[in-house]
């Protein structure tokens, strides 16, 4: 099947895969496209998707080719299933045929619910970052992707081509979820450090437009920025930004008469 595979849509699928540094970063939208390219090269009936959201829910992502049928079987294993099997062990579940007694065997009530929707064999392989395992992807096929023999395991010798190439999708999109998360912390950190120097900034021009009027020091001017602050319950550089305007006389902001 790779063999088949134009190599530049493979690796145009695998950057856009790891290219998330956006703020529009939607996750669920995201690995929705993934599974749909994932369907699309391997011919799959439908490919879904089970991840960690990042605030301890679960959720789900399926490609456009048959996703009522991926939402429904990944659904169907919340007590079985290669999907979450795949994700509670952070490795791979090769190809298996869901006619096989070790598919019965192993998911007997969602092989059933499978082969009931027209789902002759299925796989998963987990969606990583680093070590952390963030989810599991799902294919869910109308045939053995590779030739399995009638007892559902891949003939011995013979490479799993589906199993590389759906690995290598879930790789990528597990870098791109790491490389999203980490440009959001930076992205926050920055904007907070930008909040805080402004802030700065104004506390700083306060002080220096108070000493100058009041023939002081800096010192003097920021004792009273912070006891008026005190005394209404104000943050100080909103103190600094009304004395910027001029909405604060000398008198209120040094206390007198109160």
């Amino acid at each position: 099947m790779l063999d088949r595979t134009p190599a530049r849509r493979l690796a145009q699928i695998l950057i856009e895969a790891a290219d998330t540094a956006a703020d529009d970063f939607d996750v669920e939208r995201h690995l929705r496209r993934v599974s749909q390219h994932c369907a699309e090269l391997l011919g799959a009936l439908a490919v879904g998707v089970v991840y960690a959201d990042g605030g301890g829910a679960v959720g789900l992502a399926v490609s456009d080719k048959g996703g009522e049928l991926a939402r429904d079987l990944l659904e169907a294993q919340a007590a079985e299933g290669p999907c979450l099997e795949s994700y509670g062990t952070g490795t791979p579940v090769p190809p298996v045929l869901l006619a096989s007694a070790d598919a019965l065997a192993r998911w007997p009530d969602f092989t059933k619910r499978a082969r009931a929707r027209g789902v002759e064999a299925t796989f998963a392989v987990p969606l990583r970052a680093r070590e952390r395992v963030l989810g599991a992807l799902n294919v869910f096929a109308a045939r053995s992707p590779n030739g399995n023999r009638p007892d559902g395991r891949p003939q011995e010798g013979e490479e799993d081509s589906a199993l590389v190439l759906a690995q290598a999708l879930a790789d990528a999109a597990g870098v791109g979820l790491r490389n999203h998360r980490a440009y959001a912390t930076y992205r926050d950190l920055s904007q907070q450090l930008q909040v805080a120097l402004t802030s700065r900034i104004r506390i700083e021009q306060a002080k220096g437009i108070l000493a100058e009027r009041w023939r002081t020091g800096l010192d003097v001017a920021f004792e009273a920025l912070r006891r008026h602050a005190r005394r209404e319950r104000l943050v100080l550089d909103v103190v600094a930004g009304m004395v910027i305007e001029g909405a604060l006389d000398d008198a209120t902001l040094r206390g007198e008469g109160s």
